[in-house]
């Protein structure tokens, strides 16, 4: 699983919300007439080193009448602090604020375990320092949970999965995500698309997906709601592709992707056979998985072919 692709999407489709929620110390500057433009990798390449490139997308906020230099935000998520390195980060930022010809530049760092790990670097002498160098780091994991519950902040309610929470508040916590994604997103793809990340970062098993549906009916009926709706949008957008692609080829490709994102919702991550036997099989074979997604105890009653 590549967290780092998870939250590099994440501060891309919401990086106002994103510089609120994980850089709350400096968000203030960014009012509602600041412009906010996603440096793409992929515009770095020449610039950069290799191995500067696994870290997460920067953040360009301007503001078009001028009040203000443009002020730049790098996030970096890292999963394990042990291989966080300050050093490679000021070394980026450096790069970073020297392409874009600006020296405001705010480093965040996000942890999702926990773990020792430096947020100041001091290069110089016992007399003077000549680079003082740090970063402000969110810690998901040692945030309250239940502080968040109820925000309006899109970007916070997703990560509730990854705050600190008791054990028997899981399906609250869980619930609560869901709730602010249906809330708070009304583009349907993409509400779909962070269903995903709330369901890998929840990692709710079989047991706690039924106790979800019998304390949180609501909830659970609007989501297969919202479920049965894409099932058709997908077969929907199947057809819209075949006429440029192919009718067969084109279903087939939008059923597959619709299937694989509610089974994921529904069970957690897939393995990779299952995911192949999905992408493989027909038009017809996929709309009667599709068909078994809501009502379907495990995966395999999902898949079982002799049903």
């Amino acid at each position: 699983m590549s967290h780092d692709q998870n939250f590099k999407n994440l501060i891309v489709d919401y990086p106002r919300e994103s510089i609120a929620f994980f850089a709350a110390a400096e968000s203030r500057a960014v009012d509602d007439g600041a412009r906010i433009l996603p440096i793409r990798e992929e515009q770095l390449k020449e610039r950069l080193g290799e191995r500067f490139r696994e870290l997460d997308v920067p953040l360009l906020v301007e503001w078009p009448d001028g009040r203000r230099a443009a002020l730049l935000f790098v996030f970096e998520e890292e999963t394990e602090p042990k291989r966080f390195s300050l050093h490679r980060l000021a070394h980026y930022c450096l790069d970073l604020a020297d392409l874009c010809g600006t020296d405001r530049v705010v480093p965040v760092v996000i942890f999702l375990h926990p773990g020792t790990y430096a947020t100041r670097l001091r290069l110089g002498s016992e007399n003077t320092a000549y680079l003082d160098f740090h970063c402000l780091d969110c810690a998901l994991f040692a945030l309250r949970a239940r502080a968040h519950l109820d925000s309006r902040n899109l970007v916070a309610r997703l990560n509730l999965p990854n705050m600190a929470y008791a054990p028997e508040d899981k399906l609250e916590v869980y619930a609560s995500a869901v709730r602010g994604l249906r809330e708070l997103e009304p583009d349907p793809e993409r509400c779909l698309k962070y269903l995903d990340f709330i369901d890998i970062y929840a990692a709710l098993d079989e047991n706690e997906r039924i106790l979800y549906t019998q304390r949180y009916p609501q909830e659970a009926a609007d989501m297969s709601g919202f479920a049965q709706r894409f099932i058709e949008q997908g077969i929907e957008q199947g057809i819209e592709r075949g006429i440029e692609q192919g009718i067969e080829q084109g279903v087939q490709r939008g059923e597959a992707r619709m299937l694989l994102s509610l089974l994921r919702l529904r069970f957690g991550e897939l393995p990779d056979a299952v995911q192949r036997r999905i992408e493989n099989a027909d038009a017809d074979t996929l709309l009667h998985w599709s068909e078994r997604v809501l009502t379907a105890r495990t995966l395999a009653e999902v898949l079982d072919d002799a049903c």
